[in-house]
Order: C-alpha cells, then sequence, then structure tokens
C-alpha cells in the first residue's frame, strides 16, 4: 500500500514538473486513441448497416433462372431454353433433403394496379408462402403475407411494397380495401414493412404487388416460373444444393448437369460471404491506421519517460544503494508509462464515446448517410484498444526501465 502510494507521489511529482511536456504526451496518446476507437466505430456501423441491407434482399438463398444448354445430351441439341415448371419444383424439395424451402416466382410486368382514381403501372408478382421469409417480405402491424390457404383457394389477396402503397393510399390505411389488377379486384391483406435493400432483380420490393402463385397463374395464364427461389438448410452446403439442382432439373429436363449454361444462379450466400470478407478488411484497415497513429504516442510517452530517467538519476543511485533490485527500477517506471497510456487513452476512449453518442442520436434523412449507418463502439473494440494501449505502454516504458535499471548506483550518485 505504501508503495503504491509512493509510486502515484512520485507520478504526480512528474506531472507537476514536465507540466508541458506531459500534457503533451497525453494529449498525444487521447488524439491516438479517438482516432483508433471512432475509426473502428464507424466501420463496425458501417458493417452493420451493410448487413441490414443484404437482409432485405433475403439471407441464405440462391435465386436460379432458366438459362440455355450449351452441349449436346442424349440426342438432343446445344441451344434448347429451360425453363421450371411445377413439376421442377416438386422433383427439387423430394430429391434434395438438405433444402429448407423453395418456391417458384411469376413476373407480370406492366400491370396497371388502381384504387379509386389513383393508378400505377407495375409489377405483380406471383409467388409462394415461403417467400415471405425467403425475400424478407415482412409486413407491417396489422397486415399479413400471403399465406398457404391463399394459394389452396387462389384467393384474389394481394401483398403491396410500402412505396407502392404510399403512391396508391397515401395516409390511407390500405389493409382490408379493394384495388384492382388489370380490372380484377384483389383484397389487400398486408403492406411490406419498410426496408433497405443492398441487391434487387427486377427492380426493388417496395414498389411491387405480390398475390398467391396460383392465383396469377389462373389469371394470366403461366404455367412456366420466371424463377425459383431456394434456401439450404445449411448456407455451407450452397455449392452441394447448386449442384444436386443441375442433377434434379437435368434428369427431368435431359441436359447435361455440368452444362453450366443450363441455370443462370445468383448465389446469394456467396455474396454475402464475400462482402463479410470485404468489410473484415476494411476494419483491420482502420485499425492498421489506427495504431499508426496511436505508436507515435507511443514514441511521446517513451521520449519522457527517458526523460524522467535523467532528471531521476540520483535518486535512481540511492535506491540501488539502499538495496533496490533491478525489477524493482523497472517496474516503477514501466507502470509510470503505461499509466500515462492508460489515462490518455481513458480520455480518448470517453470522448470517442461521447462522440458516438451525439451522432447516433442525430436523425439521418439523407439517404447516403443511411446506408452507411451509425458508429458503434463494441466489446472486441474496446478489448482491442485497451490491448493497444497496454502494450505500448510496456513498450514505451520498458526501454527507458531498462536503462534506468542499468546505471550503475556509484555513477548515479555522482550523477549531477
Amino acid at each position: 500500500m505504501m508503495q503504491s502510494l509512493m509510486f502515484v507521489r512520485l507520478f504526480y511529482r512528474d506531472l507537476k514538473a514536465n507540466k508541458k511536456r506531459m500534457t503533451l504526451t497525453l494529449l498525444a496518446v487521447l488524439w491516438g486513441t479517438l482516432s483508433i476507437v471512432l475509426l473502428l466505430a464507424f466501420s463496425e456501423g458501417l458493417k452493420r448497416e451493410f448487413k441490414i441491407n443484404q437482409a432485405g434482399m433475403g439471407e441464405g438463398i440462391i435465386i436460379i433462372w432458366g438459362g440455355q444448354t450449351t452441349k449436346a445430351y442424349e440426342g438432343l441439341g446445344k441451344g434448347r431454353p429451360i425453363r421450371f415448371y411445377p413439376e421442377d419444383l416438386e422433383e427439387i424439395q423430394k430429391q434434395i433433403p438438405e433444402i429448407e424451402k423453395v418456391g417458384g416466382e411469376y413476373n407480370n410486368w406492366g400491370a396497371s394496379i388502381t384504387y379509386k382514381k389513383k393508378t400505377v403501372t407495375q409489377r405483380v408478382n406471383g409467388v409462394f408462402p415461403s417467400y415471405e421469409t425467403m425475400r424478407a417480405h415482412y409486413a407491417k402491424s396489422g397486415g399479413r403475407f400471403i399465406n398457404q390457404i391463399d394459394m389452396e383457394k387462389r384467393r384474389r389477396v394481394v401483398y403491396l411494397g410500402n412505396r407502392m402503397a404510399d403512391d396508391l393510399f397515401g395516409n390511407e390505411d390500405p389493409v382490408g380495401k379493394v384495388v384492382t389488377i388489370d380490372n380484377i379486384p384483389f383484397t389487400v391483406v398486408g403492406v411490406m414493412e419498410k426496408k433497405n435493400q443492398m441487391g434487387s432483380y427486377n427492380g426493388p420490393d417496395d414498389n411491387k404487388a405480390t398475390i398467391p402463385a396460383t392465383t396469377h397463374s389462373a389469371i394470366w395464364g403461366k404455367l412456366r416460373y420466371n424463377n425459383i427461389i431456394v434456401k439450404p438448410h445449411d448456407v455451407n452446403q450452397s455449392e452441394f444444393v447448386k449442384q444436386r439442382i443441375y442433377e434434379v432439373v437435368g434428369k427431368r429436363q435431359k441436359f447435361d448437369p455440368l452444362d453450366k449454361g443450363a441455370l443462370s444462379i445468383w448465389d446469394v450466400i456467396e455474396g454475402q460471404k464475400t462482402m463479410d470478407k470485404i468489410m473484415l478488411g476494411l476494419q483491420i484497415f482502420f485499425g492498421i491506421m489506427g495504431c499508426f497513429s496511436l505508436s507515435i504516442a507511443g514514441v511521446g510517452v517513451a521520449n519522457i519517460m527517458y526523460a524522467a530517467v535523467k532528471e531521476r538519476t540520483t535518486e535512481i543511485g540511492v535506491k540501488m544503494a539502499l538495496g533496490a533490485k533491478k525489477r524493482q527500477i523497472m517496474g516503477q517506471f514501466v507502470l509510470e508509462a503505461v499509466l500515462i497510456a492508460a489515462i490518455g487513452g481513458g480520455l480518448g476512449i470517453i470522448i470517442a464515446q461521447l462522440a458516438c453518442s451525439i451522432f447516433a442520436s442525430i436523425d439521418l434523412n439523407n439517404e447516403v448517410l443511411k446506408w452507411l449507418g451509425k458508429p458503434v463502439i463494441s466489446l472486441v473494440i474496446g478489448i482491442v484498444t485497451v490491448s493497444i494501449l497496454t502494450v505500448i505502454g510496456l513498450v514505451s516504458g520498458f526501454f527507458p526501465a531498462r536503462r534506468a535499471a542499468s546505471i550503475s548506483p556509484v555513477e548515479a550518485l555522482r550523477y549531477e
């Protein structure tokens, strides 16, 4: 206890004796800490926002379109178009147990959707109930998505994208109201919750109408799906699932399962993994840049400790003459360096937390800023920052401390 008090008194004495130098050093550590924490916080916020925006497209899914054969197979020539039929979905569900969900999708462009005197010309999709979770079509409170009963009874119900609902209804609640699609009445059962959508095909989800696939087929007479969507149980089996789809559909429609041109695949799973790697690389880059900034502050800590060794040479000689061991001398200077790093770093973290809180409280109406997200100081960022500060404090204090411990007591006592 007495030793700790003595250490604090010595540190306070040095602080008073070298106010300007110590203040500049603490400011350097503070600035370096603030830089690294804010860089990592903004990159963490960006990563989380990207994750949310990716989820707007759907998570863990594979989207597949029919293509054109590029190889002759079983007496059939190349160049044949491949399209999906209900029987293909049945075979996929039956023969590929690794798939959790599968659904077909019809698209009808240029349909007229009318409510009272307002009309929009947009897309009408016919989908399966599984589309809700696969493609993140979650309804606002009070509404719902297409369900299995709608499919079985071919109900004329429609689920609207939020932007389309705003265009048609304004501030009026659309649920339960009747709209006409190409002069055919449909009851609105739900409106999509607003979402950010990083990827899309056939346009954004917020400006389309969605009806049961069976109803769509009955009205517009389509038998072939425009595309299908599958969701594997395990995202790590996406490559296996894709190959099995080539084999199953290839067997039914008679094309070579190795003919990659027969199907066109968008593997959203792989895209999300790639984006996660990019964001991790960005965080590492920001962390390295912050480390460089903090290492400069470490040089300042080392300089002030070297100065302290020089000014306290006689004191060191007295301690060693009275029996102080080298490790005790080294420990004192290392602890002082760590304390400087801790004070400056602690202030930097507090200021960074305040800055992040202020930024998080701002309502971002700018669409670009919304995609960048808000800075977040996570537990990992805190651990990384504290670890770097500890290392810098130890390294900055070690070499001056080793120099102090290597001083000869006789020479130290004669030093003026």
